[in-house]
């Protein structure tokens, strides 16, 4: 399982929808500020654009989020991606990683959700997950062979995308890579036709927690209290 951890029955509200706009708008900005504000040439912009555009984000909004990234504007950007480690209740392993332009604001506030848990010190978690280059894509062919493309491309392994994530008739698959062969991976997916929906670095389990009914609700909750939180921008656990 490639995929970060994923809200279960989000509510369709204007509180979760402004929410997950910031959230959107300050990956783009981030990505424009790491590799540049032209997508052609940012595999990681153009993901977080595309996802932006497919939840109805203003353009202006983006454009704007790509030029004060890019340095384009007199304003700065001042996030920095703070990673903390943990259990959530029952043992399970958790990576959290957060965007903030303020460490002494957001670390006590992810400190609190975590007495549910326990939160680690760094490195306490992370040899539980492999730490890897993801590439998410879909490709207007359905018999398109992944596993000869993935070798092309130089990406290690391929796996298929989930069903619900693939538009019908096309072929989606994951596409697994060292950090440094992200971006020349993601290029040439792109050169073989595939349409890149993510591209980004993630934390992937190694083995999954085994839980009972109750255990798995008391830990989807303690997830989603953490995805919810406005400085997180990902959550990766041990957990299916």
């Amino acid at each position: 399982m490639g995929a970060q951890w994923k809200q279960a029955g989000r509510e369709a509200n204007a509180q979760k929808k402004g929410q997950m706009t910031a959230k959107l708008v300050r990956e783009i900005m981030v990505a424009a500020k790491m590799g540049g504000p032209d997508p052609d040439l940012n595999a990681r912009l153009a993901a977080a654009v595309e996802k932006a555009r497919k939840a109805s984000v203003y353009r202006d909004t983006i454009e704007r989020a790509i030029k004060k990234g890019s340095g384009q504007t007199d304003e700065k950007i001042s996030f920095e991606l703070v990673t903390y480690e943990g259990f959530a209740p029952h043992k399970v392993p958790v990576v959290v990683e957060c965007l903030t332009d303020s460490r002494n604001r957001t670390a006590p506030e992810i400190r609190n959700i975590f007495k549910a848990g326990s939160l680690g010190q760094p490195g306490s978690v992370a040899f539980f997950f492999n730490h890897l280059g993801v590439v998410e894509a879909t490709h207007g062919d359905p018999k398109r062979d992944a596993e000869g493309d993935a070798i092309e491309a130089g990406a290690q392994e391929v796996e298929p995308l989930e069903a619900e994530d693939v538009p019908e008739g096309q072929k989606g698959a994951r596409f697994l890579t060292e950090i440094k062969e992200l971006d020349a991976v993601s290029k040439g997916l792109k050169a073989a036709g595939w349409t890149i929906v993510s591209a980004e670095i993630r934390y992937l389990a190694k083995t999954f927690s085994d839980l009972n009914e109750t255990a798995r609700k008391e830990v989807t909750e303690f997830l989603n209290t953490l995805d919810d939180h406005d400085d997180v921008h990902r959550v990766y656990a041990a957990v299916k």
